[in-house]
């Protein structure tokens, strides 16, 4: 697909659009145009990443949740979404699993990231409905975009990947030589990876900062989201952001509600040292860990290449938010609030700027109401705006 076809996939494909409605601009703020959510594609499943590629190919991914998904990866052809890199890393059932080898298929995907390097990079939690991981199952798979093969498998131990663990979202440094995983399962962790050598490490694994917020109740509707025997949104670390530069790393857990970040140099450097440094450590670690500010409950984060603001998704409020990173102490305010915007998961970034965003229904699914259907629908949004500046303040504050 080229750069200008993608451009047009956002409109050629769009089923519907409309502004969003936006706050009042704050007093100083510079005028902008209200964003415009555009649906790019619906769903017959349930969809979480999305990733764009610096060609314009949209990537998205279905993880095996409520149902046995029939494909984990997609690139989306003419609004379609088609299995990628084909349909042998696709076959993965979960009726068949002793006939499959987990280490050559995908099992259960949760997210999508495309390089500076032309890479498509698949996470693989293997723990299809959230349970217990298959063994031999979690990795990290890359894919090379000029050639579509599988150009490297980094598959990660016990030691990395808990069994009640549920690796979530990626970023890829600048560079291609690290890439950096949140950990949303029973016992949050940030994991490090080397992406030349394969080798990863667990770091923060229990630390407060991957932890759900037991004082952070999630709601859906205004009501506390609960599954029918009560128990509420437990994710631990799952949004992960990484500035454009690859210095500093963000993330929050979505039962929470403070943004954290750490200076990238504290988490490498270890691949090629003789012996395990002490600054990987949470004793070391702790200290260099910054509270950047309170996004209440979030699911999906990015640093955007454009202007340097920071995406934040609000699945309560069925809203997009940004933090202006360059103006500390600024809260977030609200780029758009759409009640189409069911559960807004993840983001990507297209070459031309625009915003892609899945919206992933949680709140709509088996787990949280009984009789839902196992097939869940969701969609893919683009938002488009005028924005401002990097450093400006967006479009006011949010009530």
């Amino acid at each position: 697909m080229t750069q200008q076809f993608g451009a047009r996939l956002g409109l050629a494909l769009v089923l519907t659009a409309g502004l969003a409605p936006v706050p009042a601009l704050a007093q100083g703020s510079p005028v902008q145009t209200p964003a415009r959510l555009d649906k790019v594609a619906s769903f017959a499943h349930q969809v979480t990443g999305v990733t764009v590629a610096r060609d314009g190919r949209i990537f998205v991914n279905f993880p095996r949740w409520s149902e046995d998904a029939p494909v984990s990866v997609a690139e989306l052809k003419d609004g379609k979404p088609v299995p990628y890199p084909d349909a042998g890393w696709n076959s993965w059932r979960n009726a068949k699993k002793d006939e499959i080898d987990p280490k050559t298929h995908f099992v259960c995907v949760q997210s999508v990231v495309a390089d500076a390097q032309d890479r498509l990079w698949v996470v693989d939690a293997a723990a299809p409905a959230m349970a217990a991981v298959v063994k031999d199952g979690p990795k990290l798979v890359g894919i090379d975009l000029k050639t579509n093969q599988v150009v490297k498998t980094i598959p990660f131990d016990a030691a990395t990947v808990l069994q009640a663990s549920y690796i979530n979202d990626v970023r890829i440094s600048p560079d291609g030589k690290t890439a950096y995983l949140t950990d949303s399962g029973a016992e949050g962790a940030l994991i490090v990876v080397d992406i030349d050598s394969g080798a990863a490490r667990r770091v923060l694994s229990g630390h407060p900062s991957t932890m759900p917020d037991k004082s952070v109740t999630v709601t859906s509707d205004g009501q506390p989201l609960r599954r029918p025997d009560g128990r509420g949104v437990e994710f631990s670390a799952d949004g992960i952001a990484l500035s454009p530069d690859g210095r500093t790393l963000y993330w929050q857990a979505i039962k929470g509600k403070t943004l954290y970040s750490l200076p990238t140099d504290a988490l490498t450097g270890w691949a090629t040292a003789s012996v395990v440094p002490e600054t990987l450590t949470d004793r070391t670690l702790g200290p260099k860990i910054v509270t950047v500010g309170e996004n209440g409950p979030a699911d999906g984060l990015l640093v955007a290449r454009k202007d340097g603001r920071m995406y934040v998704t609000s699945p309560q409020d069925n809203a997009v938010k940004v933090r202006d990173l360059a103006n500390q102490g600024a809260g977030l305010t609200t780029l758009v609030q759409d009640p189409q915007l069911r559960w807004p998961d993840t983001f990507g970034e297209g070459p031309d700027g625009t915003i892609y965003v899945t919206t992933s229904h949680i709140q709509d699914s088996a787990d949280y109401k009984p009789g839902a259907p196992i097939s869940l629908p969701t969609e893919l949004w683009a938002i488009r705006t005028g924005s401002p500046a990097a450093g400006s303040t967006g479009t006011g504050p949010v009530k």
